[in-house]
């Protein structure tokens, strides 16, 4: 699986952004998906996560009720939708793909298999 993260940009604070997450293959569906940041000097942390189906999401303490994940597995793309965004959220976002064996819904991102190459998100106050 390759994935292609677009959608980054410069905003200002309180702005928002939809980030996508294209992926190759016919094969997207049976794929767990994720969002991972990095921000300058700090560690890779995730995000936000969507079951195969789109039907359960989960969500970094930091995103929740800010951020919204989704999947179209007929055009084999996911999304983040961010709003209200704040200076902290400035980060490279990962998009990452997680084959799904029945575990449940991965919040490590070691867990995943594939990743795409990032989306710099910049966060102006």
């Amino acid at each position: 699986v390759q994935l292609q993260a677009s959608g980054g940009g410069l905003v200002q604070a309180g702005g928002s952004l939809r980030l996508s997450c294209a992926a190759s293959g016919r094969t997207f569906s049976s794929y767990v998906m994720g969002w991972f940041r990095q921000a300058p000097g700090k560690e890779r942390e995730f995000v936000a996560a969507s079951s195969v189906s789109g039907g359960s999401t989960y969500y970094a303490d930091s995103a929740k009720g800010r951020f919204t994940i989704s999947r179209d597995n007929a055009k084999n793309t996911v999304y983040l939708q961010m709003n209200s965004l704040k200076p902290e959220d400035t980060a490279v976002y990962y998009c990452a793909a997680d084959r799904w064996r029945g575990a449940p819904v991965s919040t490590i991102g070691a867990a995943y298999d594939y990743w795409g190459r990032g989306t710099l998100v910049t966060v102006s106050s």
